[in-house]
């Protein structure tokens, strides 16, 4: 390499630092503004020092707009965590300010110092990764909305909340749109309610006396007629919200299905047991397509979060819970490991043996969760479907 490159993300700009690897001193630090001409402007000033393979650009977030420009240009991008910035921070002030423009040269100097210890970022399926970060940020939508509509009706009229069991279902929001106000179910009776599910095709569990019991047992709001109307208008706004959400929602998993089933790698993962197709995305997502990313089971646990932080000193020693993680790895491993209890009767006695040891259920999780990563890195490895025949401990639980 030429030279080193520090890269300190911004709103409107970014601070760059450029450091010699050999003596460390600065040969250029400028910022770039957060626009085309800008981004333009920095490949260009930063061609001046080196053919882009041959200058490698340390980041702290290694996503976004530049990231992918700096990826597509040919840098080799390094993402280097937060926490191990500020923990060096102290080499290089002893106030402990925080400035971006200062931040570009820890950033470049780590990578002088220790970038053997970094590994460069690999570029991820964009089509799957983009349809899951679509449909995830869809779903925290849903699920802000979802929490603010049952907090109205909670507010003046508790029943609309309690009689069905999700606020944001067809069925819950088709009453809250029929029926906002306490005055517009003042004569809700059992067969008007059993007509109205009719109506909807609500085929639930339980039966119209039991939602009307529901309804009639939860308190009464003492919110006057002229605030009860008022609010019973917000409640029709925010009915109209989460039906798109939830139809959009569902086309974007209809296409993740179909994009982890046309990939070599997807159908690998959906074969282990109970892996499920979106699963099985999330977790190819965070995977990747180089094999060499992780070089032991061990990295991969401790990136994915399901092997346990010991801190040792002396004669002390404890076992903590692993928080510096890649969070969506983790939780789509645990989530298949959950679902996988139910179909293989191997991970089904890990977990109730953990349980039995006094475990928490998500702790429980977790540990069938790093027994299964093995079997998966090891056919994500050999790029071949997963086998019970070939998994002794499986077999020999029958």
């Amino acid at each position: 390499m030429t030279f080193v490159t520090g890269l300190d993300w911004g709103g409107a700009a970014h601070a760059v630092c450029v450091l010699d690897p050999g003596s460390g001193a600065v040969i250029d630090r400028f910022e770039a503004r957060h626009d085309a001409c800008g981004l333009r402007d920095m490949e260009r000033r930063l061609a001046r020092h080196g053919a882009p393979g041959d200058l490698p650009v340390a980041v702290e977030r290694p996503s976004g707009l530049i990231v992918d420009a700096l990826v597509a240009a040919g840098h080799s991008v390094v993402p280097i965590h937060p926490t191990a910035v500020k923990a060096s921070r102290p080499r290089y002030r002893a106030n402990g300010a925080k400035d971006d423009r200062a931040d570009a040269d820890p950033l470049a100097d780590l990578l002088r110092t220790d970038g053997h210890r970094f590994r460069p970022l690999t570029p991820l399926s964009d089509a799957i990764r983009a349809l899951l970060r679509g449909r995830d940020d869809l779903a925290a939508t849903r699920l802000q909305r979802a929490n603010q509509l049952r907090a109205l009706p909670e507010s003046f009229r508790p029943g609309a909340a309690a009689i069905f069991a999700e606020i944001d279902s067809p069925i819950a929001l088709a009453f809250l749109e029929r029926y906002p106000t306490p005055d517009s179910a003042a004569r809700l009776g059992m067969r008007r309610l059993a007509s109205f599910l009719a109506r909807h095709r609500y085929s639930g569990r339980r039966s119209p006396d039991e939602r009307l019991a529901r309804l009639r047992a939860a308190p009464q709001g003492l919110a006057g007629p002229v605030e009860a109307e008022a609010k019973g208008e917000v409640v029709h706004a925010l009915v109209a919200v989460p039906g798109p959400l939830v139809t959009r929602i569902l086309d974007l998993t209809a296409r993740i299905r179909d994009e982890t089933a046309a990939s070599e790698d997807g159908q690998i993962l959906m074969s282990f047991p109970r892996a499920g197709q979106v699963c099985a995305a999330q977790s190819l997502d965070e995977l990747g397509e180089d094999r060499s990313r992780y070089l032991t089971p061990d990295q991969l646990a401790a990136d994915a979060g399901l092997a346990p932080v010991t801190r040792q000193s002396g004669k002390s020693r404890g076992v903590s819970f692993r928080w510096a993680c890649n969070r969506r790895l983790r939780t789509a491993l645990t989530c298949f490991a959950d679902n996988s209890r139910h179909a293989c009767a191997w991970a089904a006695h890990i977990c109730t043996s953990a349980r039995g040891r006094g475990c928490r259920h998500p702790h429980a999780i977790r540990i069938p969760g790093r027994a299964w990563l093995r079997v998966l890195r090891r056919a994500w490895q050999d790029r071949k479907p997963y086998d019970p025949i070939l998994h002794g401990a499986a077999k020999a639980m029958g």
